[in-house]
């Protein structure tokens, strides 16, 4: 039930909206097409047993985990602006 002048399933649908676009930006970071051979971002060479695990893999580890550390860090907040986020 919504609030004030919020019509009803105005919440939900904040919520629905969220989960859809974290869907989006997980798929978007899906690699696609054939594996390569050396990183695309440092030249290191990337091991046969991550390409084969990881199909169209275009990063070393070590390069993978520090943009994965970045984008965590760009993620935490909420930039739709709850009112149950704003309370914390």
């Amino acid at each position: 039930m919504a609030g004030g002048w919020a019509r009803d399933g105005a919440v939900q649908d904040q919520i629905d909206a969220s989960v859809e676009d974290a869907v989006k930006h997980a798929r978007s970071r899906l690699a696609r097409g054939e594996s390569l051979k050396q990183c695309e971002q440092c030249g290191e060479s990337i091991p046969e047993a991550r390409r084969q695990a990881l199909p169209g893999v275009r990063k070393c580890i070590a390069c993978q985990e520090a943009e994965d550390a970045d984008n965590q860090a760009s993620n935490s907040f909420n930039r739709r602006g709850s009112k149950d986020s704003q309370l914390r």
